[in-house]
């Protein structure tokens, strides 16, 4: 059997600043941009890696959802709640000067963690927390 990853979904609030953040600073292309009944879907991915996708959805991507489904789910955007992403990058350092420099909201500076990694973390203009990790050498 072989299963391999294919897509993953990230509620944004806001279509035009995310894109400014994962198109823009961190260099992902567009593949997709789909409307349907006010909501949109645009579909990011490394160009190193055109089999992953990421689809950047509405906070709620059900047009049957209730009103208080709608708001229960806005709110824990608001929040900071529902889960990024994480990315791997050859210089973990040099990662985080550019999307700092850049204006991307700081959430951890690089550190060494004792599971392997040196990594950092910023939130996404929708309040995702996006980390970038970077593996150490034993």
């Amino acid at each position: 059997m072989d299963i391999r990853f294919s897509q993953c979904f990230i509620a944004v609030d806001d279509h035009d600043k995310a894109l400014a953040f994962y198109r823009d600073i961190l260099g992902l292309e567009v593949r997709n941009d789909v409307g349907f009944e006010n909501m949109r879907w645009v579909t990011v991915g490394p160009p190193s890696q055109p089999d992953v996708n990421i689809v950047l959805e509405p906070p709620l991507a059900d047009p049957n959802a209730s009103p208080a489904d709608q708001r229960a789910m806005a709110e824990l955007l608001a929040k900071g709640l529902l889960r990024g992403v994480i990315f791997t990058t050859d210089d973990c350092d040099a990662t985080f000067e550019h999307i700092r420099a850049a204006g991307g909201e700081v959430l951890q500076e690089p550190m060494d963690q004792h599971y392997g990694v040196r990594d950092c973390a910023f939130r996404d203009p929708a309040g995702n927390m996006i980390r970038f990790n970077q593996p150490r050498e034993n």
